[in-house]
């Protein structure tokens, strides 16, 4: 990654202001479209639960001890599996759902032009019934994210901000079918291909093998359901919502979510990845006894939608924060 760009202070404060802007349009937006209730989140929780994000299995989260606090807690890399529990909480009503302003520090992140060790994204979760648990209504939620994200794009025209054409609708494509038509390229350069074909793409399947014996990206075993057989002949019920981005000249992710593991995928995914241990935690023994109820959710980057509709070719230009040889 190269340093930060410089910029004028007017810069600056223009670029601050358009920030602000779209979080508080976009976020009202995603509310509407969703049927969400803005919640607040913790910063850490407590180790050994299981509530932790393991993201891809490999990061590790910052751990530390509280004063008077006989155990030890670790900040959050993100709430996928916190929510859930939340919406417990809450007796959330089935088609609703909430959604938090997520702080989270992620130290293992390889950072580049667009990511960093700050993670900040809308965390939003939402309860669903056993019927919903399809690939159309994964679909019908996909579409109302990107229409959140078509708003807010208009909004910014209203205000005589310069704006991105965006397609009008999202493709949607399984990650199976994306090897099928581009089996030389790597899961990168087919995410690129697709998404300056098509503008804004949805990319189904992604945590479980394909029939080159590789995932398209790795996956944690205990939020996303990526392993149950769909509508469609394949494997998954989520994906990640990827747009192109013309001041990159390549595919930006800005959403990753999917229809959660029930009792039955989460047994099957903790087994496919080796993770059985994790069966006794708080997390898993609540949905393996299914005392959490059914949801949908995901992560949607605050500072990547911000970047990608003010067109910034660095995610520094939108976020403060600590980079490499800054």
């Amino acid at each position: 990654m190269t340093k930060p760009a410089k910029v004028s202070k007017e810069e600056l404060l223009y670029g601050e202001k358009g920030v602000s802007l779209i979080k508080d349009y976009f976020s009202t937006q995603l509310c509407k479209q969703l049927s969400l209730t803005k919640v607040s989140a913790p910063l850490f929780v407590k180790s050994g639960t299981g509530f932790n994000d393991d993201l891809n299995g490999v990061e590790q989260p910052i751990r530390f001890n509280l004063k008077n606090i006989p155990y030890q807690v670790e900040i959050v890399q993100s709430l996928a599996k916190w929510k859930r529990m939340r919406l417990h909480e809450l007796d959330m009503e089935p088609e609703t759902g909430i959604v938090t302003d997520m702080r989270a520090i992620r130290p293992d992140e390889v950072v580049s032009d667009i990511h960093s060790f700050y993670v900040d994204q809308w965390d939003w979760e939402k309860c669903i019934l056993d019927e919903h648990r399809n690939i159309p209504y994964l679909k019908e939620t996909v579409k109302k994210i990107y229409q959140a994200i078509l708003d807010t794009n208009k909004m910014l025209e209203e205000k005589h901000v310069r704006v991105l054409d965006l397609p009008e609708s999202v493709y949607f494509i399984h990650s199976e079918e994306l090897l099928q038509l581009y089996p030389d390229l790597d899961c990168k350069e087919r995410e690129n291909r697709i998404a300056k074909l098509h503008g804004a793409v949805f990319i189904m399947g992604i945590g479980g093998k394909l029939s080159n014996n590789a995932v398209h990206d790795d996956r944690a075993p205990d939020y996303d359901d990526w392993s149950s057989d769909n509508e469609d002949g394949y494997q998954g019920l989520n994906g990640d919502l990827i747009l192109w981005n013309p001041a990159l000249d390549r595919a930006l992710e800005i959403s990753s979510m999917g229809i959660r593991v029930n009792a039955a995928s989460l047994g099957s995914q903790l087994t496919l990845l080796g993770c059985g241990h994790r069966s006794g935690l708080q997390f898993h023994s609540n949905v393996l006894n299914n005392v959490y109820p059914l949801s949908i959710g995901g992560g949607i980057g605050q500072s990547r939608l911000c970047m990608f509709l003010l067109q910034k070719k660095k995610i520094s230009e939108v976020q403060s924060g600590i980079w490499p040889d800054a």
